[in-house]
């Protein structure tokens, strides 16, 4: 406004320079008067024809100079309003109520269809109320009519000023408002325009509509259906590289006659390749049971639909061979380029293996995603990778000088035991070795005591966390046992400190993993870390002896794990077991020290009791903590005892412990329990897996188990 009035200001002066000039003639009349009055008398006689012609010009060409500026004025509105109503962008001026004001000829035309264009909420879905009514800033929206997506850029504009003069002069001439949501909408359409303002409609008799004109939204509408397609098509055709891996190619083949095995190589090598041919891809041969193929992200897509089928179809292939065949998949996506995505691809694949095989694994960036993995990890009876383990580890302890070994927070028996294998090996090859432990539980006193009572072993076997800290230098190797996520290890920080480090887990292995590890040993088809360590010791050399002491920690590793042979056992269990026994292991010395207190059993029994049958097939159920020494381990325990219940796919149970959710879950070979605690940042085996949920309580933890379950069920993960 303050504009207007100057550029007004401006255009009056230029208007009235005659008459300013008069006044400056006049004065210099007078001051020639009084310096020469002959001259004077002859000047004056100009000075008034000037003045009268000037003073003549002025009114009577006022109003045709006022004229001819109102009528350019009018013509340049005309203009630019024909220019704005000409735009090929659609656009659109509404409330903040939707209500369109005005719109130009390309909003009318494409929106036409709408029917009467009332309110901009009745065109596009995604615009509502409570966007229009918060909207403060230019925002952009995307929204779709008919077939067509749309982008929508929003921008709220002030129209007036305060002491604006194209305000309507009365109450009586208001600005027309948004009536979509009156009865008299089509009555409000057909109000007269005003014709000297093509943006604006009035309307009489209104009142209290005039603030809500202050401001209004603009709206710029671009058509995006097209742009939308090519994107589209963009990462359809994106390429994409995987890896396909026989996991158990070599044993299949020897269980078949020599003069079938052609066969079932070539039977193997069609099911492969008619599958990716299938999905209009390529696949290529590297080894005897190594494929790579490249296929474009839309025939990816559709691997995902059909949840990598090719997993069980390889299963039904049989002339003969004792065991089925299973496969891991490796896929890498979404790479800047073929190198990146052939090293996700790579990765996927070890994840997959890893993890026990029969799977795909996609990796796209960091995220990661899982399909299969429903049979359990077939065990291995060659020893070979035992002995080279073993081998590598003597090398590592061999190149340092200290050892710190440290198992999971929270530790159980499996993990001190195979904790203090690695201990006792350490100390064989003359080491300054100490297990991490910050703190015991019920289920670790018992054995722990054992061994810092004795005066066989040394004060420091076990040091906190802390003096493990400073304890830890280049010269260190530090061992991980029966864990193999570093968020979960008894002491996360000692992992940015050490240069050397080793895994030692039966555990199938997640999305996070130890990066800067120089020997991973994971094997998920073992029983338990126990086992591993306890075939490590066999292996390693003769030096290496134990004492009845650790060779029953290490054998009540492998018993709680495996719930006394029940579970996840295989040739080697028996074969770990029976070498801990020549050692001096007792199974009565075992049962003694890992028998319950009375309270967790009634919490157990308790649990028991009060299960909940979830559709049909699934337990579960909650441990009361109170008054219990170990409510995880008898969370864990009483799942364990839901099993024995027949028809009973799974059972999980859920306990409050110092402030967290502890889940366990417990299934025997028709669930992947796995994959359901994974959905809850967990993990674990196949059968045997666990979770942990903070800020939540008993009753929405249970709400989220069952619609894990759902899930499941629904994608066909489990039936």
């Amino acid at each position: 406004m303050k504009s207007k009035r100057k550029s007004t200001y401006s255009i009056v002066l230029y208007l009235r320079w005659p008459l300013l000039l008069s006044v400056l003639l006049v004065i210099m009349n007078i001051i020639l008067i009084a310096l020469d009055p002959r001259s004077a008398a002859f000047m004056s006689i100009f000075t008034i024809l000037f003045v009268l012609f000037s003073a003549a010009l002025y009114v009577y060409s006022k109003r045709g100079i006022y004229s001819g500026l109102i009528d350019f004025a009018q013509g340049f509105d005309s203009a630019e309003s024909n220019i704005l109503n000409n735009m090929s962008v659609p656009t659109a001026i509404c409330n903040f109520r939707g209500g369109i004001i005005w719109c130009n000829s390309a909003f009318g035309d494409s929106f036409s269809a709408a029917g009467v264009l009332t309110s901009v909420k009745d065109i596009f879905p995604d615009i509502t109320k409570d966007i229009l009514s918060n909207l403060n800033e230019p925002a952009i929206i995307h929204s779709s009519y008919g077939n067509s997506r749309y982008l929508i850029e929003m921008r709220p504009t002030d129209i007036f000023d305060e002491d604006s003069d194209r305000y309507p002069d009365s109450d009586d001439d208001i600005l027309y408002s948004d009536t979509s949501e009156s009865d008299n909408a089509s009555e409000s359409n057909e109000a007269s325009r005003s014709e000297s303002d093509p943006i604006f409609t009035y309307r009489r008799n209104n009142d209290g509509l005039k603030d809500e004109f202050e401001r209004v939204i603009i709206i710029s509408v671009t058509d995006e259906t097209e742009l939308i397609q090519y994107k589209k098509d963009y990462r359809d055709s994106r390429p994409c590289e995987g890896l396909i891996y026989l996991d158990n190619y070599d044993d299949a083949l020897a269980s078949v006659e020599e003069t079938r095995r052609s066969l079932l190589t070539a039977l193997v090598d069609r099911r492969i390749s008619n599958y990716i041919s299938s999905l209009n891809g390529i696949v290529r041969k590297l080894e005897k049971d190594k494929y790579l193929f490249f296929m474009n992200e839309k025939d990816v897509q559709s691997m995902f639909s059909d949840r990598f089928s090719i997993l069980e179809e390889v299963k039904t292939i049989n002339i003969g061979n004792e065991l089925a065949l299973t496969l891991s998949i490796g896929v890498g996506r979404n790479g800047i380029n073929y190198e990146e995505n052939y090293n996700f691809a790579r990765a996927a694949i070890d994840l997959a293996l890893g993890r026990g095989g029969d799977q795909a694994v996609v990796k796209s960036g960091e995220q990661v995603t899982y399909f299969g993995g429903k049979t359990l990890a077939p065990e291995k009876n060659a020893r070979v990778k035992a002995r080279v383990k073993a081998q590598a580890l003597k090398e590592l302890l061999s190149a340092n000088d200290k050892l710190l070994v440290m198992g999971h927070k929270n530790g159980d028996a499996d993990s001190l035991g195979a904790s203090i294998g690695i201990w006792k090996i350490a100390r064989c090859y003359g080491k300054n070795a100490h297990i991490v432990l910050n703190t015991t539980n019920n289920s670790l006193e018992p054995m722990y005591r054992k061994f810092i009572n004795s005066s066989d072993y040394p004060d420091d076997m076990f040091i906190s966390g802390d003096k493990a800290v400073n304890f830890i230098d280049r010269t260190t190797l530090l061992v991980i046992v029966d864990v193999n996520r570093p968020s979960y290890t008894e002491e996360p920080r000692l992992l940015h400190s050490a240069s050397n480090v080793v895994v030692i887990d039966h555990h199938r292995m997640g999305t996070e993993g130890v990066d800067n590890a120089q020997l991973s040993y994971i094997e998920p088809y073992a029983s338990s870390a126990s086992e591993m360590v306890s075939e490590i010791v066999q292996y390693i050399d003769d030096t290496t002896t134990l004492t009845p002491l650790e060779a029953d920690a290490l054998y009540g590793g492998i018993v709680i794990d495996t719930q006394n042979f029940i579970t996840q056992t295989g040739i080697r269990t028996f074969e770990a077991a029976a070498f801990l026994k020549r050692k001096g292991a007792s199974v009565q010395r075992i049962r003694k020290i890992f028998r319950d207190s009375f309270s967790d059993f009634k919490a157990r029994a308790g649990a028991v009791d009060s299960a909940e049958i979830y559709r049909e097939h699934f337990a579960l159920s909650t441990l009361d903590p109170t008054g219990v020494d170990t409510p995880t381990v008898a969370c864990a325990q009483a799942a364990n005892t839901l099993l024995d219940v027949d028809g009973i796919k799974a059972a999980i149970v859920l306990t409050m412990y110092n402030g967290l959710i502890y889940i366990s879950a417990r299934s025997i070979d028709e669930v992947n329990v796995q994959v359901m605690m994974e959905k809850l940042g967990g993990g674990g085996h196949m059968a045997v897996a666990g979770a942990q949920l903070a800020d939540t309580d008993i009753a929405a933890a249970i709400d989220k188990v069952k619609q894990i379950i759902d899930e499941m069920i629904e994608k066909g993960e489990i039936s």
